[in-house]
């Protein structure tokens, strides 16, 4: 069965009512029970946005198994950060993080920005954000 360490563009797009990300969410709760967020995605999903938003990202949340990322992926994100860096390309820590706790899960990222992990080596599953 396969597992989903969801982004937070999803987090944010089903909050926003975007159609994209609630038919995404729809769609794998549907399809799976192993779906999971992780500490950078809750960190990022909450630090922005009003009260109703973050109520409606707060409930899907808790939805959601949360993992965090272990001293192994801390390290492999680092070294996927340099690597990109070696390369005169971005790579952002946040993204970096959230690519190696899907790494050490063997889990896919479901991003709206699906350049952002593809990059690090880590399978995505992409949406748009049309409304």
């Amino acid at each position: 069965m396969p597992s989903y360490l969801l982004d937070t563009t999803v987090l944010i797009d089903h909050a926003r009512g975007h159609t994209d990300g609630v038919k995404m969410v729809e769609r794998l709760f549907s399809e799976t029970g192993q779906l999971y967020t992780c500490d950078v995605i809750t960190a990022e999903a909450l630090s922005d946005g009003g009260d109703a938003e973050r109520t409606v990202i707060g409930r899907l949340l808790d939805a959601l198994e949360y993992v965090a990322t272990d001293p192994e992926g801390a390290r492999w994100a680092g070294d996927r950060r340099r690597a990109l860096r070696s390369a005169g390309r971005r790579g952002p820590l946040a993204d970096a993080l959230i690519a190696a706790t899907a790494w050490r899960m063997g889990a896919t990222v479901v991003t709206r920005n699906p350049d952002d992990y593809e990059r690090l080596g880590v399978p995505v599953l992409a949406y748009g954000a049309g409304d």
